[in-house]
Order: C-alpha cells, then sequence, then structure tokens
C-alpha cells in the first residue's frame, strides 16, 4: 500500500524521483526511530528485572548477598553449636584414623610388589582425602555458629556478664560496667548517663548483683526513649502531605520509601513517589520497582537533573490530582560534604513553594550496623532539615542498634520505623519496649 503511494505520487509529480528519495529517507528514520524506541524500552525493562532480582536477594545485615535457601534457615541456636562442636571432633577423629590406615598401606605397599597391595594403597588415600574434606567442611560449620552466636550475644548484658561473671557487685566492678557501655556504640554522652544511673543506685547499696545493673540500665534506658513520642507517620491534615526521607548511600532508603509506600496504600491513601536521587545511576529505576510492588504513581526525571525541580513537580502534582501523601527520595549525600548538604536545604526551600508548610515530616534513615557515626549523620542532617523521625534499617539478630539511645538523648527525635528485612513488608513500626529488650539480652 505505502509503494503504490509512493509510484502515485511519482507518476503525478513532474519531479517524481527527487520525492520519492526523500519519502524514502523519512521512511527510514521513522523505522529507525520505532526501533529505537523499542530496543531502550526492552533494555530499561531488562535493567527493571535485574533490579527486581536484586531486591529480592536475601541478605545479611551489611548487605551481603546470601543463597535464597538461607532466608528459610532458622536462627542458629547454642545446641546447634554443640552438635556442631561434636560433629567436628568425629570427623577428626575419623580423619586421624585415615591417615593412620593410609600411612600403613603404603608402607605395605612400598615393601611389596604386589598389584592388589599398591590399590589397597591408592583407596586409602583416597579415603583419607575424603575425611579430610569432611572435617574441613564440620570444622567451618563449628566456626560459621560461633561467630553467629557470638554476634547475637554481643548486646550490652552478654557483655557486662562476661565481664563481670560472679563478681562482688562494689566499686571495683564500675571499671567493668564503665568500659562496656562507653564501647556499645550509644554514643559518650548516653554510656556516661547510663554510668551515672548505676552509680546512684551502688551508692545507695541497691546492687546486689548484675540482675540490679539490669534493671538500672532497662529503666533508665527507658526513661530515655519515653522522652520522645513515638507514634505512626502523621498524615493527617491538608492534603498532600509530603515526606521528604534523608539518609547516606547503603543505608536503605530507597528500600525504606518503597516499604513505607506499600504500607500507606494498603491503608486505602493515594501515595505518589518524587524521585529525588538523580545522580545514583539507576536510583529512579530502582524506586519505579518499589512503586510497581507497591501500587503507586511516581514522578521522576532524567538522570543528572535537578532534584529540587523533580521533587517540586512531585508536589505540584500531588496537589492537582488529590494525592494524600507524597514521599519524596534524595540522593545519598554524604553527611561531611557541606555542598550537598546545602542542595538539601534547596531541595527543602523548593518544597515549600510547592506546598505551604511542606515538607511535613522529614525521616533519617540510618544503618544500625555503622554505630557511633550514626549520631553525627543524625546531627548534620538535622541541621539541613529539622528531622521528625528515624528510620533504623538492618536490624536483625546481629545488629542491636544500641546508637538509638544516643540519638533519641541527644537529638530527641524519635525512633518511627524499624527495617528487619528487605521484603516489602519487613518494615515495622518502632516498639521501645521490645527495643530495650533485646539492647539488654543476655543474648
Amino acid at each position: 500500500m505505502l509503494a503504490s503511494l509512493l509510484d502515485l505520487v511519482a507518476a503525478d509529480a513532474p519531479d517524481g524521483g527527487s520525492i520519492l528519495t526523500l519519502l524514502g529517507i523519512v521512511l527510514f528514520f521513522v523505522v529507525f526511530g520505532v526501533f529505537g524506541f523499542l530496543y531502550l524500552k526492552k533494555m530499561r525493562a531488562q535493567r527493571i528485572d535485574a533490579l527486581t532480582t536484586e531486591l529480592d536477594r536475601p541478605t545479611t545485615s551489611d548487605g551481603q548477598a546470601l543463597p535464597a535457601q538461607t532466608s528459610l534457615e532458622p536462627a542458629p541456636r547454642a545446641q546447634d553449636l554443640v552438635d556442631a562442636e561434636k560433629k567436628a571432633l568425629l570427623a577428626r577423629a575419623v580423619a586421624d584414623a585415615a591417615r593412620r590406615d593410609a600411612d600403613r598401606a603404603a608402607a605395605a605397599a612400598a615393601a611389596s610388589d604386589d598389584a592388589a597391595a599398591q590399590q589397597r594403597a591408592a583407596d586409602a588415600r583416597a579415603k583419607e582425602a575424603a575425611a579430610q574434606q569432611e572435617l574441613l567442611a564440620a570444622g567451618e560449620l563449628a566456626k560459621s555458629l560461633r561467630l553467629a552466636l557470638g554476634k547475637t550475644r554481643d548486646g550490652i548484658m552478654g557483655r557486662l556478664t562476661t565481664a563481670i561473671g560472679k563478681k562482688t557487685i562494689d566499686d571495683a566492678v564500675l571499671d567493668d560496667v564503665e568500659n562496656v557501655l562507653f564501647t556499645a556504640d550509644i554514643g559518650a554522652r548516653t554510656a556516661e548517663r547510663l554510668l551515672l544511673a548505676v552509680k546512684k543506685k551502688l551508692s545507695n547499696k541497691e546492687l546486689t548483683s548484675i540482675d540490679r545493673i539490669e534493671e538500672t540500665l532497662r529503666a533508665e534506658a527507658s526513661a530515655i526513649l519515653g522522652a520522645v513520642d513515638v507514634k505512626a507517620l502523621d498524615v493527617s491534615g491538608a492534603k498532600p502531605r509530603v515526606v521528604l526521607v534523608l539518609g547516606v548511600n547503603g543505608a536503605g532508603k530507597t528500600t525504606t520509601i518503597g516499604k513505607l509506600a506499600s504500607q500507606l496504600s494498603a491503608q486505602g491513601l493515594k501515595v505518589l513517589l518524587g524521585a529525588g536521587d538523580t545522580f545514583r545511576a539507576a536510583a529512579a529505576d530502582q524506586l519505579e520497582v518499589w512503586a510497581t510492588r507497591a501500587g503507586v504513581a511516581i514522578v521522576s526525571g532524567a538522570d543528572g537533573s535537578d532534584p529540587s525541580s523533580v521533587l517540586f513537580e512531585a508536589v505540584k502534582k500531588a496537589k492537582a490530582e488529590g494525592f494524600d501523601v507524597v514521599l519524596c527520595d534524595t540522593a545519598g549525600r554524604l553527611h561531611t560534604k557541606t555542598n550537598l548538604m546545602e542542595e538539601l536545604k534547596k531541595v527543602v526551600r523548593s518544597m515549600q513553594k510547592a506546598a505551604d508548610g511542606a515538607p511535613h515530616e522529614v525521616l533519617l534513615v540510618l544503618d544500625a550496623t555503622v554505630g557511633q557515626n550514626a549520631i553525627a549523620q543524625a546531627k548534620q542532617f538535622g541541621e539541613a532539615a529539622p528531622l521528625t523521625g528515624i528510620v533504623l534499617t538492618k536490624l536483625d539478630g546481629t545488629a542491636k542498634g544500641g546508637v538509638v539511645l544516643g540519638i533519641v538523648d541527644e537529638l530527641k527525635v524519635p525512633v518511627r520505623y524499624i527495617g528487619v528485612g528487605e521484603k516489602i513488608g519487613d518494615l515495622r513500626a518502632f516498639s521501645p519496649a521490645e527495643f530495650t529488650a533485646a539492647l539488654f539480652s543476655r543474648g
């Protein structure tokens, strides 16, 4: 049909050859553009699929990938370590016996030219090699369990129990208490506060055992956490409610936004995501994966574009189309980079122009494994944008997150949520009582 049209144009026009050539060139570029668009769309889909697979992969608290089946394995118990140690001892005995048998068979083969003796020696060496492999595997299992159990026992009370043991509780024991508290990643100021509480009880002759020390520390920690109002995200008031989410690279900021979007959407709220992290490669694509999973809309810009403009447009869209909540992602800017912190202030100013009172909530996402550095992050981010809440991520069996005490004590900012895994439902409301129990657990 297209060929007939071209022939008709060529026949009717005096310079039909020139027109035919021109139309051919136009047709070439149209086809090239269509195929190029389809190719780029396919590549983008493949990149998003790869990100989805990456998000589904189970990880450890430090972000290292694990085999998929490990997510189904129960947490290690002390009895598991006992059984593993027994298995390792048995494997060593078997390996030693196999080595002795192989040595004897080799000696017999050396003293004889009998082919059967040579074969027995070879078989004995093969059994020795297999026994050594079993010994190696058993040793590695026992080692990994020792490490895992050592981490879960690494809470404050676990270390105090190890340091104090069955000593009489007196002034000399305070040195041990002080050492444990000041190395527990809760911050120097908060450690001093807890130590003073213990000293006060000791001076009143109320401390007679390590159990009383534990009670004193728990009570003081509860007082610290109880000094701030721990509540869910505030999405009441004029719409849209604008939530700005901050955090350094690797803290789990984008993942937290996706989980939070899913929870809010499940509550019947109309949620919009703003992809303000325009500097990190594929950051917008990663957020789009979470938007798809949560069933919410997203506004994004080109890589390298001005994040303030992207988030301004997101808030304006939310106002125009009746969204209830806008969750705004930001670049994972390092808290030590002054120019980037200034850029964050620019983002806040842009939001204020787009909606009255925006941002209405400012959440800081912190990695529970970074220790006291999280306090420095919280202080500097708080200077750029007043924080209304903390989200603590990677809080699994190996990370107690004692730094939360320091943050709440020094900044008076509540912890709103904790992240305990990578799945979309693994964002939980913070419970001060459960947290205190875990922090002072003896393992």
